[in-house]
């Protein structure tokens, strides 16, 4: 299937590293404009400029914490004036911090859910006020399997994405009327930098649970994204599309 996305805009959170940056540049070859954004690793976001300067003229790099609504807010409003709208959002922004319960710090579990959950409230809200004023919009947030049947230690990030899907199917109910779709995509073990710091006997321990026999690539994730985002995923809201192998 080739997906075209000449015209349209896709705004891309923590889209310069990992399945982001895979997501990000999917777009751009889609013929999309991109603007993608981070927190804090600058090298890898100049990696990514670097390694896409042939889109130099369709891609945008922007810097702010998805858990400060204020930096949020300042972003849409410097997205508007320059692009007027934009049609699809894809939240991939997403950190863990893992520790059993009785040994969680207060601040792991905050850190985790404000960057997961309210992240993706802030980046959801402010977008959708935007979409209601054009009557379309697509909205991808990427999700887990680990919030339907958890792990041990991951409580915190459990519960973040439970709660994104929770949110996503709320969310797809009230602006379906406004022809904004809203759904996630829920990756399961992918091969980035995101589970690299586990330990090799749990790595393969996991490969072992899934009926594929390995680990997913960003590409992988790519293609359900970009069709939940294209014109044709038009019935398609509410729902979540598991990347997991079979796990």
């Amino acid at each position: 299937m080739e997906f075209d996305f000449k015209g349209q805009t896709a705004l891309v959170s923590g889209g310069t590293r990992g399945i982001g940056r895979a997501i990000s540049e999917a777009f751009l070859k889609a013929g999309a404009k991109v603007v993608a954004t981070y927190l804090s690793n600058h090298e890898e976001a100049k990696k990514f400029k670097q390694a896409n300067a042939d889109h130099a003229s369709f891609l945008e790099i922007h810097q702010f914490n998805v858990t400060d609504y204020e930096s949020v807010e300042k972003f849409y409003k410097e997205v508007e004036v320059k692009y007027k709208s934009f049609q699809i959002l894809v939240i991939s922004s997403g950190i863990r911090s893992d520790s059993i319960v009785g040994m969680m710090k207060a601040e792991d579990w905050s850190r985790v859910i404000d960057t997961n959950l309210t992240g993706t409230f802030n980046l959801s809200k402010l977008a959708v006020q935007s979409m209601m004023r054009q009557r379309y919009g697509r909205i991808i947030t990427l999700t887990s399997p680990i919030g339907k049947f958890g792990f041990a230690g991951q409580a915190n990030y459990a519960a973040s994405k439970a709660g994104q899907v929770a949110f996503t199917q709320s969310l797809s109910k009230e602006v379906a009327s406004r022809k904004i779709t809203v759904n996630c995509v829920s990756p399961g073990f992918i091969d980035t930098d995101f589970i690299g710091d586990l330990p090799e006997e749990q790595r393969k321990a996991y490969k072992e649970q899934v009926p594929l026999k390995r680990f997913g690539t960003p590409e992988d994730v790519t293609y359900p994204v970009l069709f939940l985002a294209s014109k044709e995923a038009d019935y398609i809201t509410g729902s979540v599309l598991e990347v997991t192998g079979g796990l």
